[in-house]
């Protein structure tokens, strides 16, 4: 899925500074509407691996049809946001040229929006149901359709035919939003296909037909989804938001930080699956009744990501210099850039945490605790302080970080934070959980009702 943004990126880059300071903006408008929806679609994995482990197949079956309800109503809401950006666009202050690209790249990019979200309800479940290889196989067909029509579309194309010359213009930013539309389209479509013929599905009697919506279980997907797709949100928009304000410092600034962004965040998918991993198997064990199982697993995973973290981290940061190489050739760009990857190191190992200790939070349907714990954080430390520190607004700032490293450093600061707290809440959590089956308590641990 990134590396669509890794594609976006590197093309843009090469077509203009012009598209790819439309691409950082769009692309962090999209990613803000996205990720958010998309984390409160997501509430399908825990429940439907709670219920995959407590062997209850139609039931987990039937949430993936509740799941593209829910995905159908919050387009709605998504696409009229990408329709009409002019907030954000007022937000960042962007030139004219680059509004104009941005309007565009978002504007096709609506269309991308319903079956991305739609494909985020199948991704769900096949992970809660431990068969994430045939979503990887997917996405990666995706992928390999991606790219050749990513640089058609970007760069154009004017090929001689015996009626004449086939005129494919080139689109620039704007390209990779209609690439990436078509490409979302037919991935749902292999979706579908793939749930009505592979018997692997017959189990959870899904049907040849989306059932009705059904109010308990839609409730229950809002209830666990809305504060994990809030805290997805406030997690990503304390970056994307970065390159609104960052882009008030230039086109090449902003430009910087979105290879930054995206090189950090590429890395960061590394952490994610593991975290995911981790958090499916937790579920599937809370929902066979083997809570010690549950809680060694989920913290073992917390260790190893942490530690990998560690490894990828020092290893980017020694090659950041050939790696920004392969992003762009402008030497200006580069320049910026390279200091912004000099907090890789802590900025990723803090981001392993915070997202690592999330995931098994959820699979214990604890999502609130996460949610004010990424306000205060991503929000308040993170982007409120590298507002002051960039800005200079208290008149204290170094001059070395009144630029976009003053948010960068920050937003590392914020993620320390974050990866602190939920860390130890996540420690806290797990030991009076154990505490509880060691005094033999009752099962019913109040710990499970935490969000009531």
């Amino acid at each position: 899925m990134l590396a669509f943004a890794t594609v976006d990126t590197v093309m843009a880059a090469r077509a203009s500074s012009l598209d790819l300071a439309a691409l950082a903006i769009g692309g962090s408008v999209y990613t803000s509407v996205f990720v958010g929806l998309m984390g409160v679609v997501l509430a399908i994995g825990p429940i439907a691996g709670q219920l995959f482990g407590a062997r209850k197949l139609a039931e987990a079956g039937q949430q993936l049809h509740q799941a593209v309800w829910l995905a159908l109503a919050l387009s709605v809401l998504g696409c009229a946001v990408l329709l009409f950006p002019q907030p954000f666009l007022s937000l960042a202050r962007a030139e004219p040229a680059v509004a104009e690209k941005v309007r565009g790249y978002l504007t096709a990019l609506a269309f991308a929006l319903p079956p991305a979200l739609l494909f985020t309800a199948f991704r769900g479940f096949n992970t809660a149901v431990s068969r994430p290889k045939i979503v990887m196989a997917v996405q990666l067909g995706a992928l390999a359709l991606k790219v050749p029509l990513n640089a058609l579309l970007v760069f154009g194309l004017a090929l001689p035919t015996p009626l004449g010359t086939l005129q494919v213009p080139a689109l620039g930013a704007v390209g990779c939003g209609v690439a990436t539309a078509i490409v979302m389209a037919g991935q749902l479509g292999v979706a579908w296909l793939l749930l009505q013929r592979d018997p692997f599905y017959r189990r959870f009697a899904l049907g040849r037909r989306i059932g009705p919506p059904h109010r308990a279980s839609l409730v229950g997907l809002v209830r666990l989804g809305v504060p994990m797709g809030l805290s997805i949100a406030v997690e990503v928009t304390g970056f994307t938001f970065m390159a609104f304000f960052i882009a008030r410092f230039g086109t090449t600034p902003v430009a910087a930080h979105q290879i930054a962004l995206n090189l950090v965040s590429l890395i960061f998918m590394l952490q994610m699956a593991i975290g995911n991993a981790t958090g499916t198997l937790v579920a599937q064990r809370i929902g066979a009744g083997d809570a010690a199982d549950a809680r060694r697993l989920g913290w073992h995973g917390v260790e190893a990501g942490l530690l990998i973290a560690a490894v990828v981290g020092s290893a980017v940061y020694l090659l950041r210099e050939p790696i920004l190489g392969i992003y762009t050739r402008d030497a200006a760009v580069i320049a910026i850039a390279g200091p912004l990857l000099a907090w890789v190191v802590l900025f990723h190992v803090a981001d392993a945490g915070q997202i690592l200790a999330a995931f098994v939070l959820r699979a214990y349907r604890v999502a609130t605790v996460p949610l004010l714990v990424y306000v205060v954080a991503v929000w308040g430390v993170g982007l409120g302080g590298g507002y002051v520190v960039a800005f200079n607004t208290t008149g204290w700032s170094p001059a070395a970080l009144q630029n976009a490293q003053g948010f960068w450093a920050a937003a590392t600061a914020g993620l320390v934070v974050a990866a602190a707290g939920l860390c130890g809440f996540l420690a806290w959590m797990l030991r009076r959980q154990g505490a509880r089956a060691f005094d033999g308590s009752s099962r019913d641990d109040p710990l499970h009702h935490l969000e009531d």
